[in-house]
């Protein structure tokens, strides 16, 4: 089995274009839904996060608001750091699993992992291959604005707390350029997806 990490950076096309690889056939896992999964109250990292954040951040249904901690976190460095290390070792591990069982089934098979902190984290090491989902910085903005209907300020600060695409470029095999149509990039991603199955076989 091909391990392929997918990264990028906020509304860098990243997932665009892993929808699209797994329409071609790949085994798409996508981390950010992982790491939802695990705040669930039946997650491996709800009470962890309970009782490390407190009851504030719990809705009326004892549900982890995900709104209410990023508040908490995305403007303290160190409390996103604590949130990170009781987030992502289950999500990395749910995440073996998961490649382990697709691996049994198809020994040939390509999976994808996608997730905006792959370099960050040094898990692209563990992957035969990194796709770079890449637009300009002034696109970012705009996508971002208009999606999450947030203020440039606000966009450009998440952009802040973000290794800037042009040095994720650096490290990737292949980068699928998302500034232009969505014909383009998919066209662009089944250049890669080819190139994978040639790999995989």
């Amino acid at each position: 089995m091909l391990r392929v990490a997918l990264t990028g950076g906020l509304a860098s096309g990243k997932s665009f274009v892993g929808r699209t690889l797994e329409h071609l056939g790949c085994f798409l896992l996508q981390a950010d839904l992982l790491g939802h999964l695990v705040l669930e109250p039946d997650g491996e990292a709800y009470p962890a996060v309970v009782h490390e954040f407190g009851p504030t951040i719990l809705d009326n249904e004892n549900k982890i608001d995900r709104k209410a901690l990023a508040k908490l976190v995305f403007s303290n460095p160190e409390r996103l750091e604590v949130l990170n290390h009781l987030v992502h070792p289950p999500v990395r591990a749910r995440t073996e699993r998961l490649l382990a069982e697709f691996a049994a089934r198809e020994p040939n098979g390509i999976a994808v992992v996608e997730a905006a902190i792959h370099i960050e984290t040094g898990g692209h090491l563990n992957y035969d291959r990194l796709i770079l989902a890449w637009c300009s910085r002034e696109q970012q903005i705009e996508r971002a604005m208009h999606r999450d209907h947030a203020t440039r300020e606000e966009v450009e600060a998440r952009l802040s707390r973000q290794m800037p695409l042009e040095e994720k470029r650096k490290h990737a095999h292949y980068v699928i350029d998302t500034s232009g149509s969505k014909e383009d990039t998919v066209r662009q991603t089944e250049e890669v997806y080819r190139e994978l199955r040639r790999i995989a076989r």
